[in-house]
């Protein structure tokens, strides 16, 4: 199969021919993502005619992770990535594996889901949204598609890359099931719990975030051309994508605890509450823990 690379385009030749028009139609990557949409307006109609409507601003969470996978996919992102820089890979990958199935999962209600947990076997799914088994998943699948073998293979062939791609949003989806519980984690796994979690979520990207800043020499022979693209050397691209990286991951990091503490200080109001009308405190706990507080109120 053709490498990726057969073909350098020097960055000059990039521009001539315009990277706001350098979008990609690739009917095997847009397909899927085109599904997934048509799915969802369908369902959520249905919904609505029920009268049992998806908040809309659920809806627009799903809407925005639609399209930052088609702009991961199609964008001049992924044109750049695939011809010259690791640092607009490292952009198309945070999309397709964090921001992404982040969103999309925000977006998600139990009602929405339902057809689907209906299916034979869904529900043995649960056990991903058990932290202990995500975590180590989503750790394994970063730095196991980042060792050089691996990473330079899915550069270089196309099938590569596209398992690559799939792994990455599979494991972004299994990294935040436990934290929205799209499916529900376990019952100790609590608010607490999930901010020590997404803390060691970002440890481990932080440390290879770090590892590409300060490592000088380049990791994969498909960038170090000794040549320079957008004004930068390999050893300034990698210096870069990891430096995205961990911009990425600080920024979704801040997000994810301020609304896990805002989340924590009205759970705590709420169970107090329940308590004191005589809900007994365990069933005072799950209540609020799936925000169902008002229907025992």
């Amino acid at each position: 199969m053709r490498s990726l690379y057969s073909d350098r385009v020097p960055w000059g030749d990039l521009t001539a021919v315009s990277l706001v028009t350098s979008w990609t139609v690739d009917p095997l990557q847009l397909a899927p993502i085109a599904l997934i949409a048509g799915a969802y307006a369908m369902r959520a109609h249905t919904l609505a005619r029920r009268n049992q409507p998806v908040p809309g601003w659920r809806i627009a969470l799903f809407i925005l992770g639609i399209a930052l996978l088609v702009v991961a996919l199609a964008s001049p992102i992924a044109a750049v990535a695939e011809a010259e820089l690791f640092s607009f890979h490292m952009t198309q990958h945070l999309l397709l594996g964090d921001l992404a199935p982040l969103l999309l999962l925000a977006g998600l209600t139990g009602p929405l889901l339902r057809p689907v947990l209906a299916l034979p076997g869904v529900m043995r799914l649960r056990v991903l949204a058990n932290p202990l088994v995500a975590f180590p998943v989503w750790s394994a699948n970063l730095v196991l598609w980042h060792l050089p073998a691996m990473y330079e293979a899915a550069v270089e062939h196309s099938a590569v890359h596209a398992l690559e791609h799939a792994a990455f949003f599979s494991a972004g989806i299994v990294l935040w099931l436990p934290v929205l519980e799209t499916l529900p984690a376990p019952e100790w796994f609590g608010t607490g719990a999930k901010l020590a979690y997404i803390v060691g979520v970002r440890l481990v990207a932080t440390v290879m975030g770090n590892v590409f800043i300060w490592a000088g020499a380049p990791f994969y022979d498909v960038y170090d051309t000794g040549s320079e693209y957008l004004g930068l050397s390999p050893e300034a691209d990698q210096s870069l994508a990891g430096s995205i990286m961990m911009l990425e991951g600080s920024v979704v990091t801040i997000v994810a605890i301020a609304w896990l503490f805002l989340r924590m200080a009205q759970e705590g109001e709420a169970r107090q509450t329940l308590i004191e009308r005589g809900v007994d405190e365990r069933t005072a706990r799950r209540a609020v823990r799936y925000r169902r507080w008002n229907e025992l109120a």
